[in-house]
Parts: structure tokens; C-alpha cells; sequence
């Protein structure tokens, strides 16, 4: 054997051995410790087990217990550690507003009913529930829903002041007055449905009832005898708006009215005595 191939396999045979050190050194060797997570305390409140709709009644089954960071619960929320009876105590109240699986439960948004029907309980102090008559062509089109909000128009037709001459002021032809008379009203229920039903984004109903200040109750009942009301649904956009907002005080001013000849309208205002 020459010495070249001697000087090669000697060569080989000693980095055969350092791979072999490396590696059983490498296996050996402890496996690098991760750091373990803090664990962040919590507390356990009450919430939503499933679905709940607005009007209805909550029974125990309804809700549960949950884990809840107790950094970020709320002092709203129902606890276990300081009502361990809630559960059972808040059964029977009635959900105010609808209330999704999972949601804690705020006693703000639950009443009790204490025998009344479902609609005394959820209207809001000092606020009265009225019912009107509507149709399709009144109610736009069946696209308010519960929980909407509108505007209330008065349409009134009056006879002609000239007695049909043609050549006076009104040119023979009816008077038609129209006129905003209540602005962003809450929409309770269409028909007696207080939600809507099955996903549905049309209901058309004979009847909507409606959340007024016990004033704007006597300006509904007057103007039902006085001609046809028609609801015009106002965009979510604007559903919180506040009222007094410069077109809404152009509408209110007193004694103006919109005078439609001819299918063409024109604020006229009236005088005062």
C-alpha cells in the first residue's frame, strides 16, 4: 500500500471519529428549556348560552357560566363568586334587546315582566307603545322592520277654495297638503311580530306599533283623523341621530306645509293668529 493511500485513510478514519464525538455530544446535550406562559386569572360571569330574541322570556337552560379575563370584566357583569344563584334568579325576566350565544349578561338589557305583558315590559320609562293602520304603498314596501327607525308623513287633500273656477288662484284643482309631522320613531313591532322572523328583510303588515312621548301620541291620534299617514324609513346612518338637526327644525317650523299642484311640491308657510 503506498503512502498516499495510507495518509487518506487515516484522514477519513479521524473525521469519522470527531462526527461521531459531535454527535453524541449534540444528543446528550439538555433540551433547551422554553418559558412557561403566565396564566392569567379569571373570573366566571354569566352569559348567553344560546340565541336570545328580543321579548323573550330567559329560562336557566339560556345561560351559563363562563371563564372570563378578570381584567376585562366588566363590573356590569354577573359573577359567580358574588351571585352564585343568578342563574336561577334572573330566570323569567325578559330580554330587552336580542342577546347573542356567548354575550355576558347585563341586567340593563333584562326585566321583569311582574305579570305584565312582554311589550309593557321592554318599552322604556315614560315612553308609550301606539299602533297604526299601514299598508304596502305606507309602509314602504314592506322593508320596516322591527327596531327600525322613521319618519311620520300627513297627507291631507282639501277642496278646491275657488268652487272649480279655473281661473283662480288654485286653478280649479284640490288642495294636497303634505307635511312631516314626527321624526325618528322607533319601529316596535309590525302585526304583533315585536322581531323579524326567519331572516326575513320584508314584512308587510296591516298594523305598526310604534314608541312615542305621550305629546307625540296626541299629535298621531289628531292627525289619523285628518288624512293618510305614510312611514318613510330612515337610513341606519342617521338612526341615532339628534333630533333638531337643521332639516328636521325646517320641518317643524309652524305653520309650514308642503303644497303639491300638479305633482309639483312647494313650501308654502301659513300665517299665525
Amino acid at each position: 500500500m503506498n503512502t498516499a493511500r495510507i495518509v487518506v485513510l487515516v484522514i477519513a478514519l479521524g473525521a469519522g471519529g470527531v462526527a461521531a464525538y459531535l454527535a453524541s455530544g449534540y444528543q446528550n446535550a439538555p433540551a433547551p428549556v422554553l418559558p412557561v406562559a403566565e396564566k392569567l386569572p379569571t373570573v366566571e360571569v354569566l352569559v348567553a348560552k344560546n340565541d336570545i330574541q328580543l321579548g323573550q322570556a330567559v329560562k336557566p337552560d339560556d345561560l351559563q357560566w363562563q371563564a372570563w379575563p378578570a381584567a376585562t370584566a366588566s363590573s356590569a357583569f354577573i359573577r359567580r363568586d358574588s351571585r352564585p344563584e343568578a342563574q336561577t334568579q334572573i330566570a323569567g325576566s325578559i330580554a330587552r334587546v336580542p342577546l347573542m350565544q356567548g354575550e355576558p349578561i347585563r341586567e340593563q338589557k333584562l326585566v321583569k315582566a311582574e305579570g305584565s305583558g312582554f311589550m309593557a315590559a321592554i318599552l322604556p320609562s315614560g315612553m308609550r307603545a301606539v299602533s297604526t293602520e299601514i299598508s304596502a304603498e305606507t309602509g314602504a314596501g314592506g322593508f320596516i322592520l322591527p327596531n327600525d327607525r322613521v319618519d311620520i308623513v300627513l297627507t291631507r287633500r282639501l277642496k278646491n277654495p275657488d268652487g272649480g273656477n279655473t281661473n283662480g288662484p288654485t286653478g280649479g284643482n284640490d288642495l294636497v297638503l303634505s307635511e312631516v309631522i314626527l321624526t325618528n320613531i322607533r319601529v316596535l313591532a309590525i302585526d304583533q311580530a315585536p322581531k323579524e322572523k326567519d331572516g326575513q328583510n320584508a314584512v308587510v303588515g296591516k298594523t305598526v306599533t310604534l314608541e312615542l312621548r305621550p305629546d307625540q301620541v296626541a299629535t298621531l291620534s289628531a292627525a289619523r283623523q285628518g288624512g293618510t299617514l305614510t312611514l318613510a324609513l330612515r337610513s341606519i346612518v342617521d338612526a341615532n341621530a339628534i333630533d333638531g338637526t337643521p332639516e328636521d327644525q325646517a320641518i317643524k317650523r309652524p305653520g309650514g306645509v308642503n303644497v303639491i299642484r300638479y305633482g309639483v311640491p312647494a313650501r308654502q308657510l301659513t300665517s299665525q293668529r
